[in-house]
């Protein structure tokens, strides 16, 4: 039975302006992009469409729909068991960080190839290269510890024109390490992005699984899905997301000239604190925290750099000179 129909709002005020989906998702037009869509696509309580964010392959659909309708994306899958990301939440932080170099570029975004972004465990998805090479045109490299990822997106890569020969993605054979073995010595990238895992455990990683299914579909069981988790790696870190944070910083001081900034999420708002003390501790200038939401998630990027205004003057003058603007 329907519950009584409420009143919802057409757009998503917490997501950037220039998200794709911040609108609500027009199903008509994502079917008529990609018809596998529709099976999955009925009536929730409140009599609207949608589809059942609980089921991992309506949720595997409906990003395939959404990458081919928006990005151009045609060929688009993961291995089962690997996370499948929310698409908005993803496009928010290429679009927020791209406000950020905007700020930092005499108000101009950098776009073209010539930018070179590091997507520090890249997934299986490859959806942050995906976003930012379509969305703006730039470069990226991709790392992760997992082969399987590695191979998946390199698949991903290959399959899909508007991506090729734009991104290239490095396997990193040493779980401690962030930069070293994936970056050159004499390299030089314009940003660094990372979604690190968020929980310290498996076990805290598979609570959390558990909640998030509940959450979605409180009448359904409640045991982990395949393909809606996420492999180990993905979900949680040893001393969990300000621990691994706290590492990334540490080794970025020893890159500071090879990359203009470098920056994270961050989901737990707690982890702030030490964050900051660590990032004071390296020395770094510029700390920026940049606020990002969806929907009742609140979350928030932390970007800096190690450069000094004149160097990152010269930086952009010959770095970033020729590359356009929206």
């Amino acid at each position: 039975m329907l519950q009584k129909k409420k009143e919802q709002p057409q757009d998503k005020p917490k997501l950037h302006p220039r998200n794709k989906n911040r609108e609500r998702y027009n199903f008509k037009q994502l079917i008529g992009s990609f018809p596998e869509l529709a099976s999955f696509v009925k009536p929730n309580l409140y009599g609207d469409e949608s589809v059942d964010f609980a089921d991992p392959q309506a949720v595997k659909a409906l990003n395939k729909a959404i990458l081919l309708h928006h990005y151009s994306i045609g060929n688009w899958d993961i291995p089962e068991g690997y996370l499948c990301p929310p698409i908005p939440g993803r496009a928010d932080y290429i679009h927020h960080i791209a406000d950020f170099l905007c700020r930092n570029n005499y108000g101009k975004i950098p776009n073209g190839p010539q930018i070179k972004c590091l997507d520090i465990g890249v997934g299986a998805s490859c959806i942050y290269p995906i976003i930012g090479t379509t969305e703006y045109g730039w470069s990226f490299i991709g790392s992760d510890i997992d082969p399987v990822a590695i191979e998946s997106a390199n698949r991903i890569i290959e399959s899909n024109p508007a991506i090729q020969e734009k991104v290239e993605c490095k396997l990193q054979t040493n779980p401690k390490d962030f930069f070293y073995g994936i970056i050159r010595k004499d390299e030089h990238i314009d940003l660094s992005i990372c979604n690190p895992p968020f929980h310290a455990s498996e076990k805290e990683a598979q609570a959390g699984n558990v909640r998030k299914i509940h959450n979605l579909n409180p009448d359904k069981n409640t045991e982990p899905v395949l393909n809606f988790g996420g492999q180990n790696h993905e979900l949680w870190y040893d001393g969990g997301e300000e621990k691994f944070v706290r590492n990334m910083i540490l080794q970025s001081k020893k890159f500071a000239a090879n990359c203009f900034c470098f920056s994270t999420l961050i989901s737990k708002e707690s982890n702030l604190k030490s964050i900051y003390k660590v990032l004071e501790q390296v020395e770094a200038i510029g700390v920026e925290t940049i606020p990002m939401g969806q929907g009742n998630k609140i979350s928030r990027i932390v970007a800096w750099t190690f450069l000094n205004t004149e160097e990152q003057n010269k930086w952009k003058n010959t770095r970033w000179k020729t590359a356009t603007s929206k």
